[in-house]
């Protein structure tokens, strides 16, 4: 990634990606097998990644090389929020609980619902078609970091792996969901919350956007305004 105006402009965004995460410069620079001053000149714009340590973030943040060499990184931590706060809107019902193949549909489709009517995204993930339908690769790894951290319990019930709030949900507030988003994620969750996971994986599957891209195409947020009012979520 040799290109001095490239680094200048992603070095902003690697920096709020460690705060978000509450790295220090220091821990981030050990697993980039940096020193501190070096990993420091990164984030000023005074020093290129290579390859491999471009790689090495791509691990630890959970974005694509394409997104960090277009500085394009995504809302990570609001991504994560959008679980949350997904999970809240079904802890309101009887079980508390949701699929885990279920609940990346929920997030899928209040992301792309709030592009419907807002041209652009909740979290700027990147979706991929996958064959249980459109999921982003960090999603699995949001899924573990928020389980160690206590937030969701993940419940293993036969062949299907439940997910749950934890205890340490109550105590991280949603601040990066603003109030319409979190109102727009209630209507999702209320629509589907008697619906089996076969359902909504279908549902999802007969959108355009998943019928028009091939198999693990990014599929593109634009597609979702194609798609007849009644069918976007």
């Amino acid at each position: 990634m040799h290109n001095r105006d490239m680094s200048t402009k992603y070095a902003s965004l690697i920096k709020t990606l460690r705060v978000e995460r509450e790295l220090s410069q220091s821990a981030v620079a050990e697993k980039l097998g940096l020193s501190r001053q070096s990993y420091m000149a990164v984030e000023r714009g005074s020093r290129e990644l290579t390859l491999p340590e471009a790689k090495k973030l791509q691990e630890l943040y959970g974005i694509s090389l394409e997104e960090l060499a277009s500085a394009n990184i995504p809302n990570y931590e609001k991504y994560k929020q959008m679980i949350l706060a997904v999970l809240q809107a079904v802890a309101s019902h009887r079980d508390g609980r949701t699929p885990k193949t279920k609940l990346a549909k929920l997030v899928y489709l209040a992301d792309f619902a709030w592009y419907y009517s807002k041209l652009e995204s909740m979290s700027g993930m990147q979706y991929l078609r996958r064959t249980y339908g459109p999921v982003p690769d960090p999603y699995f790894r949001a899924l573990n970091e928020l389980e160690e951290e206590g937030k969701i319990r993940i419940d293993h019930e036969g062949d299907m792996l439940l997910v749950g709030l934890g205890k340490g949900a109550s105590k991280k507030k949603l601040n990066y969901i603003e109030p319409d988003e979190k109102i727009l994620i209630k209507k999702i969750t209320e629509k589907w919350r008697h619906a089996r996971t076969k359902e909504i994986v279908d549902f999802t599957h007969d959108q355009l956007p998943y019928r028009l891209c091939t198999p693990d195409e990014v599929i593109p947020y634009e597609l979702i305004t194609q798609e007849d009012p009644e069918h976007v979520y």
